[in-house]
C-alpha cells in the first residue's frame, strides 16, 4: 500500500503543469505553438526567457518536492524519493488531465537529482551544460542525463529497486525526445544559441520550415488559438 501511495502522490504532483497553465491563462494551449511540448523549453520559444525560467524552476521544485516528501511520509521505503521522482516525472510527460499529452521531463528530472544530491546535481548539471554547448542542442540534456544518474545512484546507494525505477523511467525520456532527434536531422529543431542569438536562429529555421506552419507555431504569445 505504501508503495502504491508513494506513487500517486508523485504523479498528481507531477501532473501540475506550469507551461500549460501559463499557456492557458494567455488564451492558447502551449502545444499548438512551438515545438508542441507542454514544458519549459518551448514556453521560452512561445513566452521568452523569463517565463521560460519560471517554468522550468517550477517543474524542478515539484519533483523536488515529490522526493523530500516522500521520504518523509514513507521512511519504511529505502526507494521512495526515487519512487515519487520517478512517477512525478511521468505525472509531467504523461499527465491525466490533460489527455496524456505533458512535457518531456528534463527539469522534473533535474529535481529529482537536486533532492537526491546537491553535489551529484551541480557536477552533473556542469558537464551537461559543456556537452550542449558543443552540440548546441538543448535536447541531448534529458538523453544523456537520463541514462547517467542511475548508473551514479546505483554506485552510489546499491539501491536496487531504484535503479530499476530509474532505469524503467530513461527510455521513456529518450522515446519523448525523438521528435527532437528528427526535427535536428531535418534542420528544424531550435539551437541551444537560439537563447543569445534568437534572430540568427530564426532565419535558419526559416529556410527549413514552411511559412505556414512557421506562423502557426511561432506567433506571439499574445494572439489566442482560434
Amino acid at each position: 500500500m505504501s508503495v502504491i501511495l508513494c506513487g500517486t502522490m508523485g504523479y498528481l504532483i507531477g501532473m501540475i503543469n506550469p507551461a500549460y497553465i501559463f499557456g492557458r491563462l494567455r488564451g492558447f494551449d502551449i502545444r499548438r505553438r512551438g515545438s508542441g511540448n507542454a514544458g519549459a523549453t518551448n514556453v521560452t520559444l512561445v513566452m521568452g526567457k523569463a517565463m521560460g525560467l519560471l517554468c522550468a524552476l517550477l517543474d524542478i521544485i515539484k519533483s523536488f518536492v515529490a522526493y523530500k516528501l516522500a521520504k518523509r511520509l514513507f521512511p519504511m521505503l529505502v526507494y521512495a524519493g526515487i519512487l515519487a521522482g520517478c512517477a512525478c516525472v511521468l505525472g509531467h510527460i504523461f499527465p491525466a488531465w490533460m489527455g496524456f499529452q505533458g512535457g518531456k521531463g528534463l527539469a522534473c528530472l533535474a529535481g529529482m537529482v537536486l533532492a537526491y544530491d546537491r553535489q551529484v546535481f551541480l557536477i552533473m548539471l556542469v558537464l551537461e551544460v559543456i556537452f550542449a554547448l558543443a552540440v548546441n542542442y538543448i535536447c541531448v540534456i534529458p538523453i544523456s542525463a537520463s541514462m547517467v544518474f542511475p548508473v551514479v545512484y546505483g554506485i552510489q546507494t546499491h539501491d536496487a529497486v531504484g535503479v530499476l525505477l530509474l532505469f524503467v523511467l530513461a527510455p521513456v525520456i529518450v522515446y519523448k525526445h525523438l521528435p527532437n532527434l528528427r526535427r535536428i536531422r531535418a534542420g528544424q529543431e531550435a539551437r541551444l544559441s537560439w537563447l543569445w542569438n534568437a534572430k540568427a536562429e530564426e532565419a535558419r529555421l526559416k529556410e527549413h520550415i514552411a511559412e505556414a506552419d512557421w506562423e502557426k507555431a511561432y506567433r506571439k504569445a499574445d494572439q489566442k488559438d482560434a
